[in-house]
Parts: C-alpha cells; structure tokens; sequence
C-alpha cells in the first residue's frame, strides 16, 4: 500500500468528533481548543500544528494516526520516499511513514522543522511513550524542565505523559524521526487534561 497525498485532518476530525456524539463545545472544553478553532480545522481554514493534533487525538481517544487513515485494514505497510501523507503547519511538515495496519501499535512519523521553528509555547503530553531520532539538523527538545541538543544520530526515549516540546535554533532546516507508542486508557486521558487545565 502506498500512500500519497495530503490527509483531510477537518473531514476526519469532524467524523470523529460526530462519531462520538460531541459537540464543538464539547470537544473544546476536553482538549483547552476554542470552539472557533476546532471549526477552522474542520472546514479546512486552518492546518493544526503536531500540539494541536496531540491535543485532539487525546481528547478523542484515538491514535494520532487516525486523522491521516481510514479504516486500518492491512496487514504490510509500504510507503515510498518522500510519499507518505503530510500535514503542514507554522513552519513544520508532519509526515507519515506507515499508517492503516490493522491493529497497529505504533504511529512512525518524519518531522520537518524549518529554522527558529518549534512548539515551546504550546507543549504536548500524552499517554504512552515516545521515540525521537535526529536524522538532519539540529533540534532542541524539552522534556519538562531539561533540554537536549539533538544532532544526527541522537536519540531520545521517555514517557510522553511529561510535557514536551521542540524547537529548531539553527539556521537550517532539521528533520527527526519520531515513533509514538500511544495507549488509549481513558482514565489517563482524563488525567492529563485535568493537569492540562489546572
């Protein structure tokens, strides 16, 4: 299976959203969004940032992967360089690199961050863990309140329920491979926004 293309992220937020029985206010006041901004999404006026995306898969209780995918229902995932389906926002490209396994346990993405580019005022958490590796560049990434220069070749594994965030301080674009491993345990979910908002 090869995929191509740019994922409609509103059309399926909406269908989720709609699946669930949520109204935009609902969803708001679950993921901190405004309801101004969720609708945006949906009518495809405004491409979400990868907090944003966070933000909404965990108030929806669904995989990121679910905003780039139908139903999953393969069983080998191949995907051609440069290929997989994109999302672009604020200077950063977030790109697929194998989604649709049926019963798939991980979310493989290829993080584009363009110069002076990254997320420190709108840091993310979630359940599960996360694997960051640098492929090009350089990238600084916090995780609560320590920092990590991130070159070629470096690597990092942590629980992604402690913020985190990026940010690119060179003057060069830098891409890093990152791998979540996301569980959907709703008593979790519910905790996170309840320090989210707190």
């Amino acid at each position: 299976m090869t995929e191509n293309g740019e994922p409609n992220v509103g059309l399926r937020l909406r269908s989720l959203r709609e699946e669930q029985g949520l109204s935009l206010r609902a969803l708001a006041e679950r993921c901190g969004l405004s309801i101004n901004s969720i609708s945006q999404i949906e009518r495809g006026e405004n491409s979400p940032t990868v907090s944003t995306i966070h933000r909404l898969a965990t108030a929806l209780k669904v995989p990121i992967a679910t905003f780039f995918q139908n139903e999953p229902t393969q069983t080998i995932i191949f995907v051609k360089r440069d290929r997989g389906l994109r999302s672009q926002s604020s200077g950063v490209i977030m790109e697929s690199l194998g989604i649709g396994l049926f019963n798939q346990q991980i979310e493989p993405f290829r993080l584009t961050i363009q110069p002076g580019v990254g997320n420190l005022e709108d840091p993310c958490s979630h359940t599960g863990e996360e694997f960051i590796h640098c492929m090009e560049g350089e990238v600084d990434y916090c995780i609560g309140r320590l920092t990590y220069r991130l070159e070629p070749g470096d690597s990092l594994l942590f629980d992604a329920t402690q913020s985190h965030a990026y940010y690119n301080p060179t003057p060069r674009p830098a891409a890093v491979l990152m791998i979540y491993k996301v569980t959907q345990d709703p008593s979790s979910v519910q905790q996170l926004h309840m320090d989210k908002t707190s």
